[in-house]
Protein backbone atom coordinates (compact mmCIF):
# COMPACT_ATOMS: atom_id res chain seq x y z
CA UNK A 1 0.00 0.00 0.00
CA UNK A 2 1.23 3.55 -0.60
CA UNK A 3 -0.13 6.96 -0.71
CA UNK A 4 0.89 10.70 -1.32
CA UNK A 5 0.15 13.58 1.06
CA UNK A 6 0.79 17.29 -0.32
CA UNK A 7 0.66 20.69 0.84
CA UNK A 8 2.62 23.92 -0.57
CA UNK A 9 6.03 23.36 -2.16
CA UNK A 10 6.05 19.91 -0.53
CA UNK A 11 4.66 16.49 -1.23
CA UNK A 12 5.42 13.19 0.45
CA UNK A 13 4.97 8.91 -0.66
CA UNK A 14 5.23 6.33 1.41
CA UNK A 15 5.27 2.39 0.37
CA UNK A 16 5.81 -0.58 2.17
CA UNK A 17 9.49 -1.99 0.85
CA UNK A 18 11.75 -4.77 2.63
CA UNK A 19 9.22 -5.36 5.28
CA UNK A 20 9.74 -1.76 6.44
CA UNK A 21 7.77 1.65 5.76
CA UNK A 22 9.76 3.38 3.17
CA UNK A 23 8.91 7.65 2.59
CA UNK A 24 10.13 10.08 0.10
CA UNK A 25 9.71 13.78 1.17
CA UNK A 26 10.15 16.53 -1.44
CA UNK A 27 10.52 19.98 -0.76
CA UNK A 28 10.97 22.53 -4.25
CA UNK A 29 8.64 24.20 -6.98
CA UNK A 30 8.20 20.75 -9.22
CA UNK A 31 6.95 18.50 -6.71
CA UNK A 32 3.50 18.02 -7.61
CA UNK A 33 4.72 17.45 -11.50
CA UNK A 34 3.88 13.61 -13.03
CA UNK A 35 7.68 13.55 -13.77
CA UNK A 36 8.64 14.05 -10.23
CA UNK A 37 5.84 11.27 -8.80
CA UNK A 38 7.62 8.88 -11.79
CA UNK A 39 10.98 9.15 -10.56
CA UNK A 40 9.95 8.77 -6.60
CA UNK A 41 7.65 5.78 -8.33
CA UNK A 42 11.51 4.62 -10.07
CA UNK A 43 12.81 4.36 -6.13
CA UNK A 44 10.15 2.24 -5.12
CA UNK A 45 10.86 0.03 -7.45
CA UNK A 46 14.18 0.06 -7.10
CA UNK A 47 14.21 -0.58 -3.62
CA UNK A 48 11.81 -4.13 -4.61
CA UNK A 49 14.18 -5.15 -7.25
CA UNK A 50 16.79 -5.11 -4.12
CA UNK A 51 14.50 -7.23 -1.62
CA UNK A 52 13.82 -9.29 -4.25
CA UNK A 53 17.83 -9.80 -4.31
CA UNK A 54 18.97 -10.13 -0.61
CA UNK A 55 15.76 -10.56 1.29
CA UNK A 56 16.73 -13.38 4.06
CA UNK A 57 12.88 -14.29 4.58
CA UNK A 58 11.71 -14.77 1.06
CA UNK A 59 12.90 -17.66 0.02
CA UNK A 60 12.62 -17.11 -4.08
CA UNK A 61 15.62 -14.30 -3.44
CA UNK A 62 18.78 -14.74 -4.95
CA UNK A 63 20.24 -14.54 -1.42
CA UNK A 64 18.25 -17.85 -0.12
CA UNK A 65 18.74 -19.73 -3.11
CA UNK A 66 22.42 -19.52 -2.22
CA UNK A 67 21.81 -21.17 1.07
CA UNK A 68 23.65 -18.85 2.96
CA UNK A 69 26.79 -19.01 1.08
CA UNK A 70 28.79 -16.45 0.49
CA UNK A 71 28.57 -15.22 -3.34
CA UNK A 72 31.34 -15.80 -5.44
CA UNK A 73 32.44 -12.20 -6.57
CA UNK A 74 33.97 -13.50 -9.63
CA UNK A 75 30.46 -15.13 -10.93
CA UNK A 76 27.87 -13.07 -9.54
CA UNK A 77 25.81 -10.66 -11.47
CA UNK A 78 27.50 -6.41 -10.93
CA UNK A 79 24.65 -6.10 -8.24
CA UNK A 80 25.83 -8.93 -5.87
CA UNK A 81 29.08 -8.87 -6.25
CA UNK A 82 29.18 -4.94 -5.19
CA UNK A 83 27.20 -5.68 -1.86
CA UNK A 84 30.16 -8.88 -1.39
CA UNK A 85 32.87 -6.11 -2.28
CA UNK A 86 31.35 -3.42 0.12
CA UNK A 87 30.62 -6.53 3.08
CA UNK A 88 34.20 -7.25 3.15
CA UNK A 89 35.15 -3.90 3.34
CA UNK A 90 32.85 -2.90 5.84
CA UNK A 91 34.44 -6.36 7.76
CA UNK A 92 38.07 -4.29 7.86
CA UNK A 93 36.44 -0.71 8.81
CA UNK A 94 34.80 -2.45 11.17
CA UNK A 95 38.03 -4.33 13.07
CA UNK A 96 35.60 -7.25 12.17
CA UNK A 97 32.46 -6.15 14.47
CA UNK A 98 30.47 -6.03 11.33
CA UNK A 99 31.12 -9.37 9.58
CA UNK A 100 28.47 -10.65 7.03
CA UNK A 101 29.81 -14.04 6.56
CA UNK A 102 28.30 -15.66 9.77
CA UNK A 103 25.21 -14.59 10.49
CA UNK A 104 22.20 -16.76 12.09
CA UNK A 105 19.78 -17.09 9.13
CA UNK A 106 15.75 -16.72 9.69
CA UNK A 107 15.63 -20.55 8.30
CA UNK A 108 17.96 -21.89 11.17
CA UNK A 109 21.72 -21.93 10.95
CA UNK A 110 24.36 -19.36 9.73
CA UNK A 111 25.34 -17.71 6.63
CA UNK A 112 26.16 -14.78 4.68
CA UNK A 113 23.69 -12.06 5.51
CA UNK A 114 24.46 -8.74 4.31
CA UNK A 115 21.26 -7.18 5.54
CA UNK A 116 22.78 -4.69 8.04
CA UNK A 117 24.56 -3.00 4.89
CA UNK A 118 22.36 -3.75 2.13
CA UNK A 119 19.41 -0.82 3.50
CA UNK A 120 21.39 2.08 3.58
CA UNK A 121 23.45 0.88 0.34
CA UNK A 122 19.93 0.54 -1.49
CA UNK A 123 18.35 3.75 -0.31
CA UNK A 124 21.80 5.68 -1.43
CA UNK A 125 21.93 3.74 -4.88
CA UNK A 126 17.88 4.71 -5.48
CA UNK A 127 18.07 8.38 -4.15
CA UNK A 128 20.22 9.49 -7.07
CA UNK A 129 17.17 9.49 -8.93
CA UNK A 130 15.98 11.81 -6.56
CA UNK A 131 18.83 14.52 -7.62
CA UNK A 132 16.57 17.91 -8.50
CA UNK A 133 17.66 21.45 -8.82
CA UNK A 134 16.13 23.33 -6.04
CA UNK A 135 14.76 20.31 -4.43
CA UNK A 136 15.02 18.99 -1.12
CA UNK A 137 14.72 15.14 0.01
CA UNK A 138 14.59 13.36 3.29
CA UNK A 139 14.31 9.43 2.49
CA UNK A 140 13.46 7.61 5.45
CA UNK A 141 13.31 3.62 4.99
CA UNK A 142 12.06 2.21 8.71
CA UNK A 143 13.94 4.87 10.63
CA UNK A 144 17.23 5.14 8.85
CA UNK A 145 17.63 8.83 6.87
CA UNK A 146 19.21 10.36 3.99
CA UNK A 147 18.86 14.03 3.98
CA UNK A 148 19.65 16.43 0.97
CA UNK A 149 19.15 20.13 1.01
CA UNK A 150 19.40 22.85 -1.65
CA UNK A 151 21.52 25.74 -1.32
CA UNK A 152 19.67 28.67 1.32
CA UNK A 153 16.79 26.28 2.32
CA UNK A 154 16.28 25.29 6.16
CA UNK A 155 17.98 22.05 7.28
CA UNK A 156 15.71 18.89 8.20
CA UNK A 157 14.95 17.94 11.40
CA UNK A 158 15.34 14.61 12.74
CA UNK A 159 14.07 13.18 16.07
CA UNK A 160 16.20 10.26 17.94
CA UNK A 161 13.58 8.00 19.49
CA UNK A 162 14.07 6.96 23.09
CA UNK A 163 14.68 3.05 22.42
CA UNK A 164 12.01 2.23 25.30
CA UNK A 165 9.73 4.74 24.74
CA UNK A 166 9.40 5.52 21.53
CA UNK A 167 6.49 8.37 22.13
CA UNK A 168 9.73 10.23 23.79
CA UNK A 169 12.73 11.88 22.22
CA UNK A 170 15.92 11.77 22.97
CA UNK A 171 16.93 14.49 21.04
CA UNK A 172 16.68 16.39 17.88
CA UNK A 173 19.62 17.05 15.02
CA UNK A 174 19.18 19.79 12.06
CA UNK A 175 20.84 18.07 8.97
CA UNK A 176 20.86 19.64 5.64
CA UNK A 177 22.91 16.69 4.18
CA UNK A 178 23.77 13.42 5.01
CA UNK A 179 22.29 10.50 7.14
CA UNK A 180 21.35 9.54 10.77
CA UNK A 181 20.94 5.47 10.98
CA UNK A 182 20.15 3.73 14.42
CA UNK A 183 20.66 0.25 15.20
CA UNK A 184 19.42 -1.34 18.25
CA UNK A 185 17.72 -3.97 19.97
CA UNK A 186 14.23 -2.51 20.87
CA UNK A 187 11.68 -3.17 18.19
CA UNK A 188 13.64 -6.43 16.59
CA UNK A 189 15.10 -7.76 20.04
CA UNK A 190 18.82 -9.15 20.29
CA UNK A 191 18.72 -9.55 16.40
CA UNK A 192 22.43 -8.42 16.14
CA UNK A 193 25.19 -11.11 16.63
CA UNK A 194 27.85 -10.34 18.66
CA UNK A 195 30.45 -11.79 15.78
CA UNK A 196 33.50 -12.56 18.05
CA UNK A 197 31.33 -14.43 20.66
CA UNK A 198 28.79 -16.00 18.24
CA UNK A 199 25.90 -14.72 20.32
CA UNK A 200 23.22 -11.70 20.44
CA UNK A 201 24.33 -8.57 21.55
CA UNK A 202 22.47 -7.24 24.59
CA UNK A 203 24.59 -4.81 25.80
CA UNK A 204 23.25 -1.47 24.02
CA UNK A 205 19.90 -1.21 23.58
CA UNK A 206 20.31 1.57 20.35
CA UNK A 207 23.21 3.70 18.80
CA UNK A 208 22.55 6.16 16.33
CA UNK A 209 25.16 7.29 14.02
CA UNK A 210 24.79 10.64 11.92
CA UNK A 211 27.69 11.55 9.18
CA UNK A 212 27.88 11.89 5.47
CA UNK A 213 26.68 8.56 3.95
CA UNK A 214 23.83 6.31 5.26
CA UNK A 215 25.57 3.20 3.89
CA UNK A 216 28.15 4.06 6.58
CA UNK A 217 25.99 5.12 9.14
CA UNK A 218 23.84 2.40 8.82
CA UNK A 219 26.97 -0.04 9.04
CA UNK A 220 28.71 1.44 12.17
CA UNK A 221 25.12 1.72 14.13
CA UNK A 222 25.11 -2.05 13.80
CA UNK A 223 28.73 -2.59 14.48
CA UNK A 224 28.73 -0.60 17.88
CA UNK A 225 25.91 -2.32 19.00
CA UNK A 226 27.76 -6.09 18.51
CA UNK A 227 30.97 -4.21 20.05
CA UNK A 228 28.83 -3.27 23.22
CA UNK A 229 29.18 -0.21 25.76
CA UNK A 230 33.29 0.67 24.67
CA UNK A 231 31.70 1.00 21.12
CA UNK A 232 31.52 5.12 22.29
CA UNK A 233 35.19 5.18 21.94
CA UNK A 234 35.89 3.65 18.91
CA UNK A 235 33.10 5.71 16.99
CA UNK A 236 34.50 8.87 18.23
CA UNK A 237 37.40 8.21 16.14
CA UNK A 238 35.58 7.74 12.90
CA UNK A 239 36.17 11.02 10.68
CA UNK A 240 32.91 12.67 9.93
CA UNK A 241 30.69 10.83 11.87
CA UNK A 242 29.02 11.35 15.21
CA UNK A 243 27.09 9.06 17.36
CA UNK A 244 24.06 8.76 20.34
CA UNK A 245 24.73 5.39 22.61
CA UNK A 246 22.12 3.96 24.94
CA UNK A 247 23.39 1.37 26.74
CA UNK A 248 21.39 -1.44 28.42
CA UNK A 249 21.35 0.50 31.97
CA UNK A 250 19.42 3.61 30.20
CA UNK A 251 22.91 5.56 30.13
CA UNK A 252 22.99 7.84 27.13
CA UNK A 253 26.46 8.87 25.79
CA UNK A 254 27.38 11.09 23.11
CA UNK A 255 30.35 11.42 20.98
CA UNK A 256 31.79 14.94 21.73
CA UNK A 257 31.05 16.27 18.25
CA UNK A 258 27.16 15.33 18.91
CA UNK A 259 25.08 17.55 16.29
CA UNK A 260 22.46 17.42 19.00
CA UNK A 261 21.43 19.19 22.36
CA UNK A 262 22.46 16.02 24.88
CA UNK A 263 25.05 16.02 27.03
CA UNK A 264 28.55 13.93 26.73
CA UNK A 265 26.66 11.63 29.74
CA UNK A 266 23.20 11.62 30.50
CA UNK A 267 20.82 8.98 32.33
CA UNK A 268 17.37 9.32 30.96
CA UNK A 269 14.75 11.44 32.69
CA UNK A 270 12.15 8.65 34.34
Amino acid sequence: MSGTVTEPDRRAWVAQVMGLPVSVHLRGPEVRTDAVAERVARVFAELREVDATFSTYRPDSVLSRLGGAVPDPTTADPLVREVVERCEEARVRTGGWFDARRLPLPGGGTGFDPSGLVKGWAVERAARRLVLPGHDLCLNAGGDVLLRTAPGRPAWRVGIEDPDRPERLLDVVARAHGAVATSGTARRGAHITDPRAGRPARAVRSVTVVGPELLWADVYATAAVARGADALDWLATLDGYAALLVDAAGGVRATPNWPGSRPATQTRAA
